[in-house]
């Protein structure tokens, strides 16, 4: 792997594990100066450890991403640690199963906090500390093909991803003048701990009939034969990271082995 993101400053947020994770090796790989962000403080330790061990530099740090004094204190430490900021991936998210009217207000709340609050936050702390070194730099999100079309057992979740997908065309217009990308990566099925929860979710609701079958069906829809594993993502992150991908903004790109067209 070629090293075009050495010594560029980038926040992975949710990336004790998961997508998160595998995009935050992938970065340091190619040079990036890593901080990861995650609710779990220690977990986010042990994964800048690992990179670590794998010869990249990255520090750990806990936030909660609708905390925005939290945020702050994670763009702070990242700045204070590796210099200026090159970029933020916003990648914490949540997922939850529920049949459409079972949904309430409070799990309405949670959902969109996370995955749709988190976000604004993530990008406005980031893109004040961007605006304010005058070079521009990468803001990338996390949002799912289920932020392209609504699928019924994810009403609330499938909501709170197409507003990242809103967001990601706002913030491309709003932050353009400054250099500043915005872009989105909408993944599939993912062989997560997220996904592995979703798949116990529908059978727990009787949705499947066994707690893998729920994953296994929705893999079935990529063209290309097989479920999503997190490296699958990282390329893409990278890309819009790199010099390469400065003249791409405002797209949500699907990374899903064709399992949805745009």
């Amino acid at each position: 792997m070629t090293r075009e993101l050495e010594g560029k400053s980038i926040v992975v947020t949710g990336a004790g594990r998961g997508i998160g994770e595998a995009i935050a090796k992938d970065l340091a790989k190619a040079g990036a100066l890593v901080t990861i962000g995650d609710v779990d403080g220690a977990t986010a330790a042990a994964a800048a450890k690992r990179i670590g061990d794998d010869g990249g530099k990255a520090i750990g740090v806990a936030a909660n991403v609708v905390d925005r004094a939290q945020v702050a204190k994670l763009l702070d430490a990242a700045q204070a640690a590796f210099g200026p900021l090159h970029g933020i991936v916003n990648n914490a998210g949540i997922a939850q199963i529920l049949p459409f009217l079972e949904i309430t207000e409070d799990d309405w709340r949670r959902t969109m906090e996370v995955n749709s609050l988190g976000v604004m936050i993530c990008m406005q702390e980031a893109a004040k500390r961007l605006i304010a070194q005058g070079k521009g730099g990468r803001i990338v999100n996390m949002a799912s093909i289920a932020g392209k079309q609504g699928y019924e057992p994810l009403a609330h979740y499938c909501a709170s991803k197409f507003s990242v997908v809103g967001f990601t065309q706002a913030g491309a217009k709003a932050f353009g003048q400054h250099k500043i990308t915005v872009n989105a990566i909408c993944p599939g099925v993912v062989g997560t701990e997220m996904w592995r929860t979703i798949a116990q979710q529908f059978f727990d609701k009787g949705l499947a009939e066994t707690p893998t079958s729920a994953f296994d069906a929705f893999a079935a829809g990529a063209v290309l034969g097989r479920s999503s594993v997190p490296e699958d993502l990282a390329g893409i992150c990278r890309y819009f990271m790199s010099e390469a991908g400065g003249f791409t903004t405002g797209q949500s790109v699907n990374v899903d082995g064709g399992m949805v067209y745009d």
